[in-house]
């Protein structure tokens, strides 16, 4: 959901002020949206992505018999202490997720084929119902 999200926020709200890598001078107004963002972010901005993920996965204490190991950190905000009203909130959120990764593979697919987030079809000329 979060990468459906940051593929069309961009799009819609802009991009932040300032740079992303000074020393490079590339400007966050600099780097594509979609796929093209991939080959424009310096190694050490995704040295820097990969170890805030590494850290977000070995802060929390997720050992056995822990309520982390199992998915429970105890925000409550979303779900609900009723059984039965958190097995329905849960499938809805497994729906919505799967929802979302079929939306980010087909904006990826879409990305792909015409070389924009929001690809005009009109450019993709390769195609065989030409």
């Amino acid at each position: 959901m979060l990468a459906t999200m940051g593929y069309i926020t961009p799009e819609i709200t802009g991009k932040l002020p300032g740079f992303l890598s000074p020393s490079a001078g590339l400007k966050f107004a600099d780097i594509p949206n979609g796929l093209g963002a991939i080959s424009k972010v310096p190694a050490a901005g995704w040295a820097q992505i990969a170890a805030y993920m590494a850290f977000c996965e070995v802060s929390q204490d997720q050992s056995p018999g822990t309520l982390a190991a199992a998915g429970d950190f105890g925000f409550k905000v979303l779900t609900s202490s009723d059984p039965a009203e958190k097995e329905k909130k849960l499938s809805a959120e497994i729906a919505n997720g799967r929802l979302s990764m079929m939306a980010i593979i087909g904006m990826f697919f879409q990305d792909g084929l015409t070389g924009s987030a929001w690809g005009d079809w009109a450019l993709y000329t390769a195609s065989p119902l030409r």
